[in-house]
Order: C-alpha cells, then sequence, then structure tokens
C-alpha cells in the first residue's frame, strides 16, 4: 500500500487531508464520494494509516509498527465495517461494529478510525443511529463513510461530515500509470486510459483483461459492418456480442470512442490525438463519408441509447434507432 505521494491524482483531496493532519483539525466525520474504482478506499485507508503512524508526520513512513499492522490489515484501531446482507448495511451491523464499539477507548493509537464502505447501503435506521454518534463522538473517534452515491444520506448526516468528492484523473495521467507501473504498451494504455473516463481502478481491471481486447475488437467489427448488413441483423449481432447485456454499456462507450476518434480526425488530421490509431485507413474513410452534424448526431445517439437502456426501453428497439443514426450519418 502506497503514502499519498504514490496515489495518482486527487490532489486537491491530499492536501486538504495533509492540511487538517498538519494543523491538528482532523474532523471526526468524512465522506469520500465517487464511483466505484474512483480511489475513496485507498484514500481513506492512507489518511487513517498517516493518523495513526508513529512518527505522526503527513504522509505514512510505512515502517512503524502500526503502519506494518495497517499494510496487513489487521490494525485494532482501524476498522472496516462488514455488512451480512450484500444490498443492505442495517442497524445491527452498525449497532455491534461502531456504535457499541466506539465506546472502548483505542487498544494502541491517538485514534479509532471506523471505515465503512459501500456507505449508500445503509438503512435509514441504520443512519439515525449513527448519527447519535456522529454528533456526539468521543474525542478519538474518526469515522469515514465512502460511497458511490451521496444522495443516499440523510442531509443530518451530511451536513455533519466533510464531504470530499473524488474527480475523474486525468487521461495522460492514467495512460502514465499503465504505462509505467503495469508496462502497458503505448497504444493499448491509450485506448484503456481513454476508455476508463479517468476512473484508475477500471482502468487496471481493464489493462488485465483479455475480454476487454475481444470486447474492442468486436465492437470495431460491428461498426465497419453496420453498412453492410440489415438492421435486424446488427440488432442480432450485438444482443450475442452482449449476451446477459451486462457488456452492452461497454460496447456504448467504445462507440463514442471510436465516433470521436473520427471526429477528431476530421477536424485536425492530426494523428497523435487518436484513441484507436491502429484504425487509421478505416477513421480516414469514415471522416470523409460523415459531416461534422452527422458525426455529433451519433455521439449524441449513443449516450441517447444509454439513457434509454437505464430506463429499460425495449433492447431491439434501442439498438435499432441507434444503428440508423449511425446508418444515415
Amino acid at each position: 500500500m502506497p503514502g499519498f505521494h504514490e496515489i495518482v491524482g486527487h490532489k486537491e483531496i491530499i492536501k486538504h487531508l495533509q492540511n487538517a493532519i498538519e494543523l491538528g483539525k482532523v474532523s471526526h466525520a468524512y465522506i469520500f464520494a465517487g464511483e466505484t474504482g474512483s480511489g475513496k478506499k485507498l484514500l481513506a485507508t492512507t489518511f487513517a494509516m498517516t493518523l495513526q503512524c508513529e512518527k505522526k508526520g503527513i504522509d505514512p513512513c510505512l515502517e512503524c509498527s502500526s503502519c506494518k499492522r495497517a499494510m496487513s490489515k489487521n490494525h485494532p484501531d482501524i476498522i472496516n465495517i462488514t455488512h451480512e446482507k450484500p444490498n443492505s448495511i442495517g442497524i445491527e451491523d452498525i449497532r455491534t461494529q461502531l456504535i457499541d464499539d466506539v465506546a472502548i477507548k483505542p487498544y494502541c493509537s491517538s485514534y479509532k478510525i471506523y471505515i465503512l464502505n459501500e456507505a449508500e447501503k445503509l438503512t435509514l435506521q441504520a443512519q439515525n443511529a449513527l448519527l447519535k454518534t456522529i454528533e456526539e463522538p468521543p474525542a478519538y473517534a474518526i469515522i469515514m463513510l465512502l460511497t458511490s452515491n451521496m444522495d443516499a444520506f440523510l442531509p443530518t448526516i451530511t451536513s455533519r461530515c466533510v464531504k470530499l468528492s473524488l474527480r475523474p484523473v486525468k487521461e495522460s495521467m492514467v495512460k502514465e500509470y499503465l504505462m509505467e507501473k503495469l508496462h502497458l504498451p503505448d497504444y493499448q494504455a491509450q485506448v484503456d486510459a481513454s476508455f476508463s473516463q479517468g476512473n484508475i481502478g477500471k482502468a487496471k481491471q481493464i489493462a488485465g483483461s483479455e475480454e476487454f481486447d475481444d470486447l474492442t475488437g468486436q465492437a470495431l467489427r460491428l461498426l465497419k459492418k453496420s453498412n453492410d448488413l440489415e438492421l435486424y441483423e446488427l440488432v442480432e449481432m450485438i444482443k450475442e456480442l452482449s449476451a446477459e447485456k451486462q457488456n452492452i454499456y461497454e460496447y456504448l462507450d467504445l462507440f463514442t470512442l471510436w465516433f470521436r476518434d473520427v471526429l477528431f480526425f476530421k477536424a485536425t488530421k492530426d494523428i497523435d490525438g487518436l484513441v484507436f490509431k491502429d484504425q487509421l485507413n478505416y477513421i480516414k474513410e469514415r471522416a470523409r463519408k460523415s459531416s461534422y452534424e452527422g458525426l455529433e448526431a451519433i455521439i449524441d445517439a449513443v449516450e441517447k441509447a444509454k439513457e434509454r437502456l437505464h430506463s429499460n426501453v425495449n433492447f431491439d428497439l434501442v439498438m435499432e434507432l441507434l444503428f440508423l443514426t449511425i446508418r444515415e450519418n
């Protein structure tokens, strides 16, 4: 596990946390908000490790017994709250692991830190129970709520926490990380970084995935065939590809990246800025055939397709409308 200096991106949040430590103004409750894979857990655990570090600096020393315990995930005063039910965190989970426990002084550190992942799953009863502890915590207690949806909390909870919202990391930083740490070649790092939209967790996940490479190949083949096949054949193809339909959003994201490349090339003739550099001939061809308005209409149509699928509109219908727009433009 790294110190703050090794975390990619999130510089403002890191600065905020380090200032709080340096000035002795650490809050009793924090909300780390960001999509899955954005780095909430890493920031929270690094913050917890720094607070408990025996050297008392603004970065964990990674060498003292407290840091070593934190890194091996068995620090008695850093408590990761678990829950029995996959989709909800109930009042019992909170009572036994936090509310009753917080009355007991820290075992060997200055603080007792509770990290609650997926905190958007807290039931209303659990939130109300937690509220009392957040309102009147013992001096040594720090509660960190990690969530992908801040709206799931009662306003009384959010108003009493320091809210830290994670923004996407710059694409160039994600690409550099994939090349340096995971030794990906330039082209693959570029595709993965663009696709992950500033989410390091997502980038790491797809970087090691053959499935994602296959998916990319399939998506590009589909686009190439979009002019030659009948509409129903295209819909059948995408149905087979996204069996279970859980991959469909990945296909749509790849379509967006692809058409952005075409639009970018049409406007600039610049090859370096392309994500799919190895598809240059096909990109040139498509840029020649489509107008600027047409390409923008396609990119909008892909977004619209995502929204419709989220709203449970009929799959075949959504795909037909999308491929119609891709053809017409």
